[in-house]
């Protein structure tokens, strides 16, 4: 007897129904009563199972998106539910480690055994019971920490187009971090890029004490769905445990772009930009996952891929909205060799005047005075059509700008320890 066999034997109430229509690579079941969120098995010719995750209903029919290609799927195919709701297995034996977004190791070494299990969908802590924020996290970011410092539990943005340097910005403060843990969740990268990143820019020291969690562009859409939630999921588990996670997700936007491709599979009607609304519903669940409890603390950088440089375009938008600060990557920086390629007037750190030093922030907050005013003022100084004696704070924008964007560059082997990078700063504008 085949073992599906016994299995219906053992649980007769089982859920099973069958496939009657597939449109795209949205698959119609019937007769299967199973909730939004369930993954089903879809048994194809051969014995060769399809999984697919339960995303709606319509009439009486239920709506199922695939785990994987749907090639051999036919009508008539029996669809039986697998869990209720998607979980994956934890255990401090993911440190090292390099997992998909259903919780399986894919790199060389062996699968861990791991004894606990989380769900991949938790709700949000509790607004009442989240502790204030009030101690810094280091970075080793010199930009990062001295002008826009990060506090335990706080969640900032990395706001970039392509190409601008958000991946190498994120090894660095995976290496330098004084973090316990570091989740990385890579989401919908290139292939080859993932191996770049952990063997280049993350590097033994910061993959020792990090979980990487991968979903490749060429995954179902389902799957870059799942991996965000599975990287939340494990900075969750380990922040119960007393740690203070570092949270590193790469990117936003390719999740609200696999979000969208499910919500128009479903049904959704496009919005703004052809974004259904499950995708403005489900970043502020993700992003509200992160944070500080009384056991530990998920500080988080979400990087978001803004379209054309666009820092108003719809998912930047919304999601600068929902953080507690944002980090803007200037493309202008960056082809002009200054790394990382942080704009010091255009981002902000919405927490640094609760965590920092009176001497710190009046210092952070003269660097970018001093910025803004040569800024403004750019076009006129680059003619020479300003002269010196003018005005004194043009003048001392001028003077200080060079020391300013040489503390403000960091090699990318070079790890700014926190004390040194505040008392740096001071001496600078003193």
């Amino acid at each position: 007897m085949k073992i599906e066999t016994q299995i219906d034997a053992i649980m007769p109430a089982c859920i099973t129904g069958s496939v009657v229509q597939t449109d795209g690579m949205k698959i119609t079941a019937a007769g299967f009563p199973a909730p939004v969120g369930a993954i089903a098995a879809i048994e194809r010719m051969g014995n060769d199972i399809l999984r697919a995750e339960v995303v709606g209903f319509k009439d009486n029919a239920t709506l199922l998106y695939p785990f994987g290609d749907i090639s051999g799927v036919r009508r008539g195919n029996k669809v039986r539910m697998l869990r209720t709701v998607p979980w994956i297995r934890v255990g401090n034996e993911l440190l090292g480690r390099v997992i998909d977004a259903e919780g399986n190791v894919i790199d060389d070494g062996l699968q861990p055994l791991l004894t606990d299990r989380v769900v991949c969908h938790n709700n949000a802590p509790d607004p009442c019971s989240r502790p204030r924020i009030n101690d810094v996290l280091s970075t080793g970011v010199r930009s990062i920490d001295g002008m826009f410092t990060c506090g335990k539990g706080q969640r900032l943005g990395i706001f970039a187009g392509s190409g601008v340097g958000k991946s190498v910005t994120l090894g660095m403060m995976a290496r330098y971090t004084n973090a316990d843990i570091i989740v990385i969740g890579l989401i919908g990268e290139r292939g080859r890029e993932v191996n770049d990143f952990i063997e280049r820019d993350l590097g033994k020291e910061g993959l020792a004490k990090s979980v990487v969690v991968v979903s490749t562009s060429n995954d179902p859409a389902i799957l870059r769905v799942r991996a965000p939630m599975t990287t939340l999921a494990i900075a969750e588990y380990f922040r119960d445990q007393g740690k203070d996670v570092l949270l590193l997700m790469d990117s936003l936007t390719r999740f609200a772009l696999a979000q969208k491709e499910i919500g128009l599979a479903a049904g959704e009607p496009p919005t703004t930009r052809g974004l259904p609304p499950s995708v403005f519903a489900m970043l502020p669940r993700l992003v509200e996952r992160a944070g500080r409890s009384e056991r530990g603390s998920i500080t988080a950088f979400f990087t978001v891929l803004v379209e054309g440089d666009d820092m108003n375009d719809p998912i930047g938008d919304t999601v600068r909205g929902l953080l507690d600060g944002h980090i803007w990557l200037s493309r202008k920086l960056s082809t002009g060799g200054h790394y990382p390629a942080i704009d010091p007037i255009e981002s902000i750190s919405r927490l640094m005047p609760d965590i920092c030093g009176t001497d710190h922030l009046k210092a952070s907050r003269e660097v970018r005075r001093l910025l803004s005013i040569y800024r403004e003022n750019e076009d006129l100084i680059s003619i020479g059509a300003y002269r010196k004696g003018n005005n004194p704070d043009i003048d001392r924008a001028i003077q200080m700008r060079p020391s300013i964007m040489q503390y403000l560059q960091q090699p990318i082997e070079e790890h700014a320890l926190f004390d040194e990078t505040v008392k740096r700063m001071c001496e600078l504008v003193a």
